[in-house]
């Protein structure tokens, strides 16, 4: 990976004004996925019905209930305990198929020679699943990572029931029978996509030349030598059903080893805690049992938020667990300009860190405004005066030591006034949650990231590679780095390794 200096040292470190990847260049993504076309939006249809309670609420638990019964599997685990030290990759929210998904390949096809697989955390393919769609975005943007890869699902994966991410991450074709509901809802569910006999038959090929995973359901124990892998099954609302639950609560006290959770909702992210509700438990929630010390979780690592976050929480003296978002695989950025100053119990300001920066958010999502819509073109902020507004709004000192100097100009603050009740994160109003959507980018730089995480016996590190798809930047370049070790009570401390 690269050694050149992070966005955190300098704009020029950020990737603003470089010249286009060559080896991005010479990838040939489909055309551009695009949010503004209505039929994405009314696939993904199912995510408005599932939150409408006078619809009956959502089926999720019900389906998942169905698919594990028949699976009929009790205790989905994956054995790579022959693993003496385990190296993998994770991604994010990854399936957008164009080229904010492809920037992400020069990287990947780097890690496949010395990773042993991914695991993709959240939405693989988007808008609304499907088993065709992993044609073009899952087998032809990762034929150059030759290892197998994992997955949890994301909201956007259940919109099809799951069917997709069934068939090509656990193999299996035939779904179970639809769980039925209130008859509003079954008329303006969107059902499955069919497959005909040449596209199913195609469709196995394609899965069966992949390096076998092994994956038997859409929660799993992974466990390798030194580390346990323990991936959720966050459904469409983020609520896990109770037989989940009662799984989840078995395999965490079954193992002293350390263990990462990863979730397709982060129990940490955009400064509050979202602990995750657990069916029929009015009270108790997945951080409980991430927090049990007993467990040994060291990290919680959550997508569905399409940037990199880390939440450092002190859960107890002594004890503290990294809480993650790694959304930064694929999809459109969300913005980190609208994170408000951490305060949260465990974990402050200070020992936060995001990717993009704020500022770097700010600056792109005014230059994406500026380009966008008509006549906005004073809205554009350059990088370092963003990252000065945004250090003097938050009362903090700039992370830049090219913005530390830079005096604030009115220009800034007037246009900063504008952006700032526009959408970019999909939390307010109507249109907010279409409003990232429709603004999708896929020109450099595209603030992308995925984790490599490398595990040994009493060591573990973890990485967040930025990938802006910028020339000389293609191994991807260390925007935070984590090292944990025991200590002599079996605590893991962690310590920030840089930059």
């Amino acid at each position: 990976m690269s050694q050149q200096p992070s966005s955190r040292a300098s704009v020029a470190g950020a990737g603003w004004e470089c010249p286009a990847s060559g080896e991005l260049r010479a990838l040939k993504p489909r055309r551009p996925f695009s949010w503004l076309d209505p039929r994405p939006l009314l696939a993904s249809r199912n995510d408005k019905l599932a939150r409408a309670g006078w619809l009956g609420g959502d089926p999720t638990n019900d389906e998942r209930r169905a698919w594990m019964a028949a699976l009929g599997v009790s205790d989905p685990r994956i054995d790579r305990s022959d693993l003496g030290r385990v190296s993998f990759v994770l991604a994010g929210d990854t399936g957008e198929g164009d080229m904010s998904q492809y920037v992400t390949v020069p990287l990947l096809e780097r890690l496949s020679a010395v990773t042993d697989f991914m695991v993709i955390a959240s939405d693989v393919i988007y808008p609304a699943g499907g088993a065709a769609t992993y044609e073009r975005n899952f087998y032809d943007v990762y034929a150059g990572y030759e290892r197998p890869i994992y997955a949890v699902p994301g909201n956007h994966d259940w919109y099809d029931g799951l069917t997709g991410f069934m068939f090509h991450l656990c193999g299996v074709e035939t779904a179970p029978p639809s769980v039925g509901g209130p008859l509003l809802r079954r008329l303006l569910w969107r059902r499955p996509p069919r497959l005909d006999d040449d596209e199913r038959a195609q469709l196995r090929a394609l899965r069966d030349a992949r390096p076998r995973a092994g994956q038997p359901a859409p929660y799993w124990l992974l466990d390798t030598g030194p580390l346990q892998l323990v991936g959720i099954d966050t459904g469409i609302t983020g609520e896990i059903d109770r037989d989940q639950a009662a799984w989840l609560r078995r395999v965490s006290a079954a193992s002293e080893k350390p263990k990462i959770l990863i979730t397709g909702k982060p129990l940490a992210v955009d400064g509050r805690f979202h602990p995750g509700s657990i069916e029929g438990e009015p009270g108790r929630s997945v951080d409980e049992i991430v927090r049990e010390r007993a467990h040994n979780y060291v990290a919680a690592i959550g997508g569905d938020i399409h940037n990199y976050q880390r939440y450092p929480v002190a859960v107890e003296p002594g004890r503290t667990i990294q809480y993650l978002v790694s959304g930064g695989g694929g999809a459109f950025m969300h913005a980190t300009h609208t994170i408000p100053k951490v305060a949260l119990d465990g974990v402050n300001e200070e020992a936060f860190r995001c990717y993009p920066l704020r500022g770097d958010s700010l600056s792109f999502y005014s230059r994406l405004y500026a380009t966008r819509i008509p006549f906005a073109g004073g809205l554009e902020i350059v990088p370092a005066q963003a990252a000065a507004y945004m250090a003097e709004r938050l009362g903090i000192a700039p992370a830049k030591a090219d913005a530390q100097a830079v005096v604030v100009s009115d220009r800034t603050r007037r246009a900063a006034a504008r952006i700032f009740p526009l959408p970019g994160q999909g939390k307010r109003g109507l249109l907010q949650a279409l409003f990232s959507e429709f603004f999708d980018w896929n020109d450099p730089p595209l603030f992308k990231q995925v984790l490599h995480v490398e595990a040994s016996t009493g060591e573990l590190r973890i990485r967040c590679l930025g990938i802006t798809g910028c020339a000389g930047r293609e191994a991807g370049v260390v925007e935070d780095e984590l090292l944990a070790a025991p200590d002599a009570d079996g605590v893991w401390q962690w310590r920030v390794a840089g930059p």
